[in-house]
């Protein structure tokens, strides 16, 4: 049974960037969800927060965030936290989430107590005990704050750590029920550190909590090439591969239909290129057995 940490629809949605937010609140299209960066709209009014209101007329809502800082060594910062929970109680979205990473420098770092700066990116974890504790800690310290059971995201990797004490399969795992929390399955991410460390894709997929997977993410990729081979880069900046669409059809053929997202950050296309990879997931998700059947 899936926990009550999300109460999206199904269905396949797309993540809104700003080039899009005009067109869908002129001309909403036929899905039923959008999913926005939290940070984008931790604001005390203005237009974003009213172009949100409108979105909010037409689409239910799904807060992603990059800025807390999960795997931080220090507590997440409460003001962040204030700004979440403000936005929380405003929209009531059908799901908040954010990543196993860490994306804060230590405090210690410059003897700032709220934290030292944000590296601007999101950053593997050692897949330790420790890095466990304190993900679990700094996620029941996200649910308090919100009044959320949330979701944290599988990370993208590109290179491994020493000194591993668990797999990163069983890191995620052990990450999610030791927090009690949902898990926001990136299947890109799993291909894409699947290539770089050297795992079986589905491997990995077979060892995740799928009884806590609440959404699921589509992105592309990219290839760098150097001497060592080819590096692959989670960038978000073109079509999911066919090898995602495949581990996709993997994680649903368990999960069931379950809320499906297409992120595209990066070189972000034309909307109805957007929406035509958002049907693609969507014709999986109604080619399922036991699929609701639209009539024709």
């Amino acid at each position: 049974m899936k926990g009550p940490f999300t109460s999206l629809p199904p269905t396949a949605g797309f993540g809104l960037r700003h080039p899009h937010v005009l067109d869908i609140i002129d001309r909403p299209p036929a899905i039923d969800w959008v999913e926005v960066h939290t940070e984008n709209y931790m604001v005390a009014g203005g237009p974003r927060l009213r172009q949100l209101d409108a979105i909010r007329e037409s689409f239910a809502l799904s807060f992603h965030g990059v800025g807390l800082s999960l795997g931080s060594v220090d507590e997440p910062d409460r003001a962040h936290l204030k700004r979440i929970r403000d936005l929380v109680r405003r929209y009531r979205p059908a799901a908040l989430s954010d990543h196993i990473a860490w994306v804060r420098a230590p405090a210690a770092m410059d003897g700032n107590p709220s934290g030292g700066p944000s590296l601007n990116d999101l950053l593997p974890l050692p897949c330790t005990e420790e890095a466990v504790n304190i993900l679990a800690r700094n996620i029941a310290i996200f649910q308090d704050a919100t009044g959320c059971q949330v979701m944290v995201e599988n990370p993208s990797m590109y290179a491994a750590f020493a000194g591993a004490e668990l797999d990163h399969a069983a890191f995620v795992a052990e990450t999610v029920s030791r927090a009690g929390c949902g898990l926001l399955l990136d299947v890109n991410n799993i291909h894409v550190s699947a290539h770089n460390l050297g795992f079986d894709a589905a491997g990995y997929l077979a060892e995740m909590p799928f009884d806590a997977v609440g959404e699921i993410h589509l992105a592309g990729h990219a290839e760098r090439e150097d001497a060592a081979g080819t590096l692959l880069i989670d960038d978000h900046g073109s079509r999911v591969r066919d090898a995602v669409w495949d581990l996709y059809d993997q994680a649903i053929g368990v999960t069931g239909p379950v809320p499906t997202l297409v992120e595209w950050d990066t070189e972000i296309p034309a909307l109805d290129v957007l929406l035509a990879e958002v049907a693609t997931a969507q014709a999986r998700l109604d080619a399922l057995p036991g699929a609701p059947q639209v009539a024709s």
